[in-house]
């Protein structure tokens, strides 16, 4: 009976050792969460943003970590199901104990997740263009606000290649609704008639486009210069570039615009149809920087295949990952609420050659391209602003939004403070 007790206290003890030295390692790192899809029908976008996610922690990891630390990254698959990014998100926070997340890609997920990072007081960076009429105090938004992207698309298009008729395409949620809201009030005020705006939506996934590319062939036949503003999200991409082509809608007769195509997107379809049809975004990969060609021979070099492409959300959580170090760096702790505070007029790198810096309404500074799509799936740039320009959180251009400003330091720390009246809203999303 002796042994026996001396043999389980001996047990113990080691499994004691165990959960402590377990404990211990689970302490010397930094847990960072990646909130991607990498199923459904946001994983053609998302799951590239995953991967970079890796890319850039293993990269700081050679550099000797953060804090001393090493970083731990955290993948979870919210399969473009938008109550499962919440649940998920959950899980990353409060399971897993990440001082971070960096995640999500329509804004559908982004809205089901607020709740969550404000209750239990985490970060997320959030690389995606987006709707705007937003500023939450615990999310960081790297990806374009119209501001950054809609509104000079449209300037292109109606100063430079002088579009009269303008077809509003999206998909049916809130960043496609909210934007082309936006986008339907500035066209107006500069004059276009309601008859001369034709909006459609379509669902997520949507693949049967022979009818609504029918109309809008139709509608850029009335004699009027038209274009294609497109908020259309995710693999429903596909088969409407394909139908145009099938159609017979070149660049030249009805130009596209796109918000959310990109060099991944383009990865998948043939492209000698689309060569002339545009995008706005924030980067290329044809960017000719050193910073940039660095960025892609990393990307070939850890991905293992000189094919993979980048894109413009991969240099939106490149720049959102190296301001949280930074300011992890410089408040010497991943406390959220002391990140919070230091990231603002955080500066680094982007990869057009410049800095991008974390402004006080949690938007940074970008410049904003016009590319042209080319047979081999590249951009070129056709237009590009003269300098930074600073994303605007709340649209000039809706009634109810126009007054709002968002500053996150003290003494405001308001996400949406009416200049009119001079009182906070409330929690600023």
């Amino acid at each position: 009976m002796k042994q026996f007790l001396r043999n389980t206290i001996a047990g113990a003890a080691m499994i004691g050792a165990g959960l402590s030295a377990s404990l211990a390692q689970a302490e010397e790192t930094i847990k960072v969460g990646i909130l991607h899809s990498l199923s459904g029908t946001m994983a053609i976008s998302e799951t590239t943003l995953k991967d970079v996610m890796l890319m850039l922690i293993e990269e700081q990891n050679k550099k000797g970590g953060l804090l001393g630390k090493k970083l731990e990254p955290v993948v979870v698959d919210p399969a473009s199901d938008w109550p499962l990014f919440a649940e998920k998100a959950r899980e990353l926070i409060s399971v897993n104990d990440v001082s971070a997340v960096f995640g999500c890609w329509t804004s559908v997920s982004r809205k089901s997740v607020l709740p969550v990072f404000e209750e239990l007081n985490n970060l997320l960076f959030y690389p995606v263009q987006y709707e705007g009429e937003e500023s939450q105090r615990n999310v960081f938004y790297t990806g374009a606000a119209p501001n950054q992207q809609a509104i000079p698309a449209v300037d292109y298009l109606m100063n430079e290649i002088g579009v009269k008729r303008w077809v509003l395409a999206g998909t049916d949620y809130v960043y496609p609704r909210t934007t082309n809201k936006i986008l339907e009030a500035y066209l107006k005020a500069k004059g276009v008639a309601a008859d001369d705006i034709m909006i459609n939506y379509t669902p997520f996934g949507h693949s049967d486009w022979q009818t609504i590319v029918s109309d809008i062939k139709k509608f850029g036949a009335a004699g009027k210069k038209t274009a294609v503003v497109s908020t259309i999200n995710g693999d429903a991409n596909v088969p409407f570039y394909k139908e145009l082509g099938n159609q017979g809608i070149k660049a030249e007769d009805i130009p596209v615009v796109a918000f959310s195509v990109g060099e991944e997107e383009l990865a998948g379809l043939d492209t000698g149809p689309l060569v002339g049809h545009l995008a706005a975004w924030n980067y290329f990969q044809s960017v000719d920087t050193e910073v940039n060609a660095e960025f892609i021979e990393n990307w070939h070099s850890f991905i293992k295949s000189d094919k993979r492409v980048t894109n413009d959300p991969m240099e939106a959580h490149y720049i959102g990952f190296n301001m949280w170090v930074k300011a992890v760096e410089k408040a010497g702790t991943t406390d959220p609420d002391a990140v919070i505070d230091a990231i603002i007029g955080v500066s680094v790198p982007n990869l057009s050659g410049g800095y991008s810096a974390m402004m006080p309404n949690h938007h940074i500074t970008k410049p904003v391209l016009i590319g042209e799509i080319q047979e081999d799936g590249q951009f070129e740039t056709v237009w590009e602003t003269s300098g930074l320009v600073v994303g605007d959180e709340w649209s000039d251009y809706l009634p109810d939004s126009k007054d709002l400003i968002a500053d996150w330091r003290a003494p405001m720390s308001c996400g949406n403070f009416n200049t009119e009246t001079g009182k906070c809203g409330g929690k600023g999303s």
